[in-house]
Parts: structure tokens; C-alpha cells; sequence
């Protein structure tokens, strides 16, 4: 009897699996939005990922080269090497170089504006990416009104029939979506703080190497 009893309570739990796509599609509609904003959230992240990685590898150096340049007063050579770097860095330098014979303040001041835009060229994307992080567990939450709207819909139309497979589309919707929405939003904002952290440095050593430049051109003189 113990067996027989345990058999029957054990079989729904058989049919209680679920794969993920399954999962996705009882979430219901919203879903579409929180996947796009997922799409759109890796494609930034790794994109501008890749970007920084290779921007500020050889700073030090390039640096070394521009020191020896400057130091034989080779401009076109400093030009040149800017150029083939074409890194944030390399622009500013190359900056600092068209406007040598300016009084410094004018150097330093054209060298942090060329520096504010290529910084601004970096940081193309993080607002959206922010954006990503924070409307996607909004869906989420949205989704669970909706399925909870949706369940108490299904209990009134059930009348006094109420049984709780009826109220499965609902709870499903709410539940589902706000994992999902919770799970963007989540690493949506982790990327975007690892990568405006990395921004962070990168500005840091323009900084730091501008500095090194500009002593470097009083120097000579």
C-alpha cells in the first residue's frame, strides 16, 4: 500500500521536467523584449571589451619611442609613429606635436580636448549598455503584474472550478520573466562597470603619459 502510494505521488513529478526553451515559452511575450536586450547587451560588452584590451598595450613602449624621437628632434618620425599606433594615446601625442611652438597652457589644453573626444569614442555603447541593465529587470517585474493579472483573470473565470492548473499560465509568466529580466539586468551591470572601470585606467594613462610629453617638449627648449 506504502508502495502503491508513493508510486502515484512520484508520477507527476516525471512529467514536471521542463527544458529551458520550454521555460522560455511559458514566459510568455515579454520574453522577446528581455532576450533582445540580453543580444544587445553581450554584443556591447564583448565588443567593447576587445576594444579596450588592445587599447593601452604598448604604452610604454610607444612612450619610449617619442622620448627618443623627440630627444633627436625628429618630429615626422613622432608623427609617423603616432599614426601607426592610432591608439587614444597616440592621437593625443600626435596633438601635442602639430601644436609645438604654442605656449604650453594652448599644447595641454588642445591635448585634453583631442583626449575628451577619443574618450567619449571609447565610452560609445556603455550608456546603452547601462540602459540594457536597467529596463530588463523592469520587464521582468512588468511580466510579473501581468502573470499575476493574468491568474486572478483565470480564478474569476473559473468560478467556484478552481483548480491550480488554471492558474499555471500566470504564475509561470511571473515567475519566469523576472528571473530572466533579473538575470540581464545582472550581468548588464557587472559588464558595465568592469568596462567603465577599465575607461578609468585608460584615461589615467593618457594622463599620466600627456604629462610626460609636455615636460618632455619644455625640456628641449
Amino acid at each position: 500500500m506504502v508502495y502503491t502510494t508513493f508510486i502515484i505521488l512520484a508520477a507527476p513529478a516525471t512529467n514536471t521536467d521542463m527544458s529551458l526553451w520550454g521555460m522560455v515559452v511559458k514566459g510568455g511575450w515579454l520574453m522577446i523584449p528581455i532576450f533582445i536586450l540580453s543580444i544587445i547587451a553581450i554584443y556591447i560588452a564583448c565588443e567593447r571589451y576587445w576594444l579596450f584590451r588592445k587599447t593601452g598595450i604598448n604604452d610604454v613602449a610607444f612612450m619610449q619611442k617619442i622620448k627618443e624621437y623627440i630627444q633627436n628632434d625628429n618630429t615626422k618620425a613622432v608623427l609617423a609613429e603616432c599614426e601607426a599606433e592610432a591608439s587614444p594615446l597616440a592621437k593625443t601625442i600626435a596633438k601635442g606635436i602639430v601644436m609645438q611652438g604654442e605656449a604650453p597652457s594652448e599644447i595641454r589644453q588642445a591635448m585634453e580636448e583631442t583626449a575628451n573626444y577619443e574618450v567619449a569614442l571609447l565610452e560609445k555603447g556603455l550608456p546603452t549598455l547601462a540602459t540594457c541593465a536597467g529596463v530588463a529587470p523592469m520587464i521582468g517585474f512588468l511580466g510579473t503584474v501581468v502573470g499575476m493579472v493574468q491568474a486572478f483573470y483565470d480564478m474569476s473565470m473559473a468560478g467556484s472550478n478552481i483548480d491550480i492548473t488554471l492558474l499555471s499560465r500566470g504564475i509561470y509568466t511571473a515567475m519566469i520573466t523576472t528571473v530572466a529580466g533579473l538575470i540581464v539586468g545582472i550581468i548588464g551591470q557587472l559588464a558595465y562597470n568592469f568596462l567603465v572601470a577599465r575607461v578609468d585606467k585608460i584615461v589615467l594613462r593618457i594622463e599620466h603619459h600627456s604629462s610626460e610629453f609636455i615636460n618632455l617638449c619644455l625640456r628641449k627648449k
